[in-house]
């Protein structure tokens, strides 16, 4: 009782385990007993040559006893011929016990013949399904992976899901306030740049306006100043040779 107990404990382990491994890789399964099947169809097509060398044998038995019996026909004939009844109620005693082998032999051969061609048919029928089988591993094994692609794509493709509560939304956030902070750096460095231009530019103004006085007082001392820079403001020419040249130039002589 105990023990029985036990050992259906143990079975019961070993089927759960079995039943776990087997739904592990079905077309792993399905593959083995393509095998499984193929190597014995193979032993059956083996068996089945031997089986028709028996019914080749049979035949040629039957063949060898129609001529023995055509054999005897021929010379009970001749016996009757020649007058000889004697020597042909022995070979007609003879050639009776011929027919009766070769009847039994040819229901011999009809009856290993008809198993032969049953034996050839569940063959045929077995390739055939073995071929459809081949054809449905293969076209299950596509199916398989391709369903396993798609089921993998499908929860990818949930995961690529940039909202803020999913890793890639927080992240694509943190990217974001990062790419804020950087452009607001560079809008406060713009900003911070233009503080004092406008100082810099009134203090270059005043500056250009004192050096041109200079000029004036230079040229005014020196005896270099002219009518245009006398009454110009602020010149924007300026003094070259071509000026000074024009100022030194001589009277024309009288003829």
């Amino acid at each position: 009782m105990i023990l029985g107990k036990l050992w259906n404990a143990i079975a019961a382990q070993f089927n759960k385990l079995a039943n776990a491994v087997r739904g592990y890789d079905p077309i792993a399964e399905m593959q083995l007993e393509y095998d499984r099947s193929v190597e014995q169809l193979k032993e059956g097509r083996e068996g089945l040559a031997q089986y028709r060398a028996l019914v080749e044998r049979v035949q040629r038995q039957v063949d060898n006893h129609s001529k023995v019996v055509a054999t005897l026909e021929a010379k009970v004939k001749a016996f009757l011929n020649a007058g000889d009844r004697e020597g042909a109620a022995k070979f007609a005693l003879d050639l009776r016990r011929a027919k009766e082998d070769m009847s039994e032999n040819e229901k011999q051969l009809g009856l290993h013949e008809q198993a032969y061609q049953n034996n050839l048919l569940k063959i045929k029928h077995a390739v055939e399904k073995l071929e459809s089988v081949k054809h449905k591993i293969t076209k299950y094994d596509a199916d398989l992976k391709m369903s396993r692609a798609e089921a993998e794509l499908s929860q990818i493709a949930t995961q690529f899901n940039f909202n803020v509560t999913t890793d890639f939304g927080q992240a694509e956030q943190i990217i974001q306030d990062q790419i804020d902070r950087n452009r607001g750096r560079v809008r406060v460095a713009a900003d911070l740049s233009g503080e004092g231009v406008e100082d810099i530019k009134h203090e270059m103004a005043i500056e250009k306006n004192l050096a041109e006085d200079a000029l004036r007082d230079f040229e005014k001392e020196n005896g270099l100043a002219t009518p245009e820079t006398v009454g110009a403001g602020p010149a924007d020419k300026q003094l070259g040779p071509a000026a000074r040249t024009k100022q030194l130039e001589p009277l024309p002589e009288l003829p």
